[in-house]
């Protein structure tokens, strides 16, 4: 029996010498595969609608393995970001972040909702390394590893100066922080940042601007800890570090900070 879903393309293989094999992330069943016949030919009609990152309604007959597409219907083809380097790099980046951080055929409507209004806040044009933060920040509880971001991780103080500790999996006070000789020192920004990205709801848009130091200290923060906690190998994070190193070179001036709709 054929069904109808919403979902983001997320990956393809090639199957054959025209067949993909396309991975989709759905709002109704979350991850699912589903091979799509003769997907590889230009005049096919699910030649369009598997392109990765495409947002669409999609026709499935699914089983417990690889299922079968039908047809789709496409609402975004989110092309912005297919043709921009850096944001093809950062929306790449969450995508795998996302599958590799789910199991198959397990129902997430807030992840859905999540990934879908970043990809579609990247193709506006928003700031890319703050909403990639913003993701990281809320894949942390889906993963099951928030970091304490309320209050010291050692002694429960609330107030204070605080820097980030790897190793105690959250903030430090500055009454505890020789406990950790590695710790990130953090500014205030900073300390303020991790909090507001874990909680904020993306729907809330205002004005922020976020120096370029500070994007410095989030991004530092939030590789350790993946690396420590998260166990994801992703090809996407060393390639979006090689086109932070290309865009540092293109933009002498970044040290000025940029602006962000929050």
């Amino acid at each position: 029996m054929f069904e109808t879903c919403e979902a983001i393309v997320m990956r393809t293989i090639d199957y054959g010498e025209t067949n993909k094999i396309v991975t989709l992330f759905t709002r109704e069943w979350g991850k699912v595969a589903a091979m799509a016949r003769g997907a590889k030919k230009p005049s096919s009609r699910l030649s369009a609608v598997t392109q990765p990152l495409s947002y669409g309604h999609y026709v499935i007959r699914r089983s417990r393995g690889v299922g079968v597409l039908h047809q789709g219907e496409l609402i975004d083809s989110m092309r912005a970001l297919r043709e921009d380097l850096f944001a093809a790099a950062y929306a790449v980046y969450i995508v795998e972040l996302t599958d590799k951080s789910t199991e198959e055929q397990k129902r997430n409507p807030y992840l859905f909702e999540l990934l879908l209004q970043t990809l579609q806040y990247m193709s506006e044009g928003l700031d890319l390394e703050i909403l990639t933060f913003i993701y990281e920040m809320k894949m942390l509880a889906v993963l099951g590893i928030p970091p304490v971001l309320d209050r010291c991780a050692r002694c429960g103080a609330t107030e204070g100066r605080f820097s980030f500790s790897v190793k105690e999996a959250g903030f430090l006070c500055h009454r505890c922080e020789a406990s950790d000789p590695h710790r990130f020192p953090l500014s205030a920004a900073s300390v303020r940042l991790l909090r507001l990205f874990f909680h904020i709801d993306l729907a809330r848009l205002g004005s922020i601007s976020v120096k370029e130091s500070t994007k410095l200290e989030l991004g530092a923060v939030l590789s350790a800890y993946y690396d420590e906690y998260a166990g994801l190998s992703l090809k996407t994070k060393r390639f979006l570090q090689q086109v932070g190193e290309l865009k540092d070179k293109l933009s002498p001036d970044g040290g000025q900070g940029a602006s962000f709709s929050l």
